[in-house]
């Protein structure tokens, strides 16, 4: 046997050796078995999503072997959590048998230079959770799965983050200086706990070197299929994805679907750009700033927005905020002052002028309106966002 190649992302260590189930696994084309040129170590937390899980382990399945066989030969995959039991995702599916990751008791951990990668697959946060209530059902409790994730942080393996998955690694203290990718339906709830973290939900996935998070579902098989190329080829991740029946591989600043009434924006800087003012409504952003993250010079953005938009990037993002004032005035028990505070006016004054100029009444007569009340009630986003706030 020729000896192990070395390890892709750390030169001075080998890969891992083929797990007992693969000795004797020969290669596809019946020679000698084959050295995985990816292992991936899974550490599930409670009641984690199992959309993400399922394609990003279905895509390494995939990618592994001839078909749809299912050997793990190309790609090895294990199954962890903190004390070995079975892990039940938030749709009640059970994943068994798992791994300790140990830790306790003088027990060692689990080695994890074993894997290229540990992807944490995060969930569901908690049942009517409150920003400042961090014991409820949070992923921080797992602290042996915090501790074990610095253990592997120190050795210099790379971790990954999916879905609430980041929030581990944000308490696990190996994301300081780093930036990181969230779906835009926590990303309020983010910013909110961890204010210093420079967290984006513009993008499916971000790579930041040896951490790499992504949004969570469907942009799951991406990051995967990312991860595939680099370890084995483009064929084989083009291969996964073309057996999952998904169109191509989405790279990873691919901008998240958003939940709004826009969603026939054709223009790839100015989908960013709306999605960028979604996530600031209530601090509102210079249209120079808006400019800078969403990729595009300020002359320019001002061009595209008029040409989707019929107006320029301040007056869209103003009336944006004052659709959000709209709905929390019918769906929420805020006061208008205290709304005006949330969409980002300067004053109530501000906000109960430009609200008049956009929707013919004031704040308190409109609040009174039972037909309006139902009209706003269609918004999808705001939806969302009131779920999120805890607003009744």
């Amino acid at each position: 046997m020729p000896s192990s190649p070395l390890h892709p992302l750390h030169p001075s260590r080998p890969s891992p050796a083929p797990s007992s189930a693969q000795q004797g696994q020969a290669d596809v084309s019946g020679g000698e078995p084959l050295t995985p040129a990816l292992s991936v170590g899974f550490v599930l937390l409670s009641r984690f999503t199992l959309l993400p899980f399922a394609a990003f382990v279905d895509c390494l399945r995939l990618a592994s072997d001839e078909g749809d066989r299912s050997r793990q030969l190309r790609c090895r995959w294990r199954f962890l959590s903190e004390d070995g039991a079975e892990v039940a995702s938030s749709c009640g599916a059970v994943i068994s048998p798992c791994e300790p990751i140990g830790g306790r008791h003088g027990q060692p951990f689990c080695d994890p230079r074993q894997f290229d990668y540990l992807v944490v697959i995060g969930g569901v946060l908690g049942d009517g959770e409150e920003p400042d209530r961090p014991e409820r059902n949070r992923p921080e409790r797992d602290g042996g799965t915090l501790d074990y994730l610095r253990h592997a942080s120190a050795l210099g393996v790379p971790l990954v983050g999916v879905c609430t998955g980041v929030y581990s690694l944000i308490q696990a203290g190996v994301m300081e200086g780093r930036r990181c990718c969230v779906s835009w339906y926590h990303h309020l709830d983010m910013t909110r706990r961890f204010p210093a973290v420079s967290a984006v939900a513009d993008r499916l996935y971000v790579d930041d070197g040896d951490r790499l998070t992504c949004a969570g579902g469907a942009a799951a098989a991406d990051l995967a299929a990312y991860l595939v190329e680099r370890h084995l080829g483009r064929a084989w991740a083009r291969k996964s994805l073309h057996i999952m029946l998904l169109d191509g591989h989405r790279s990873g600043d691919h901008s998240q679907p958003q939940p709004v009434v826009f969603d026939r924006i054709e223009d790839r800087i100015v989908r960013r750009a709306v999605a960028i003012l979604e996530q600031h409504l209530g601090e509102p952003l210079s249209v120079d700033e808006l400019a800078t993250r969403a990729g595009a010079s300020r002359r320019g953005l001002e061009r595209k927005f008029r040409e989707a938009f019929g107006v320029g990037p301040q007056k869209f993002a103003r009336d944006l905020r004052l659709r959000y004032g709209l709905w929390l005035l019918y769906f929420t028990d805020h006061s208008v002052t205290e709304i005006g505070e949330r969409c980002g006016f300067a004053d109530t004054a501000h906000f109960s002028r430009h609200f008049r100029s956009a929707f013919g009444q004031s704040p308190s007569r409109l609040r009174r309106d039972p037909v309006g009340r139902e009209e706003a009630g269609v918004d999808p986003f705001f939806l969302h966002v009131g779920a999120r706030l805890g607003h009744r």
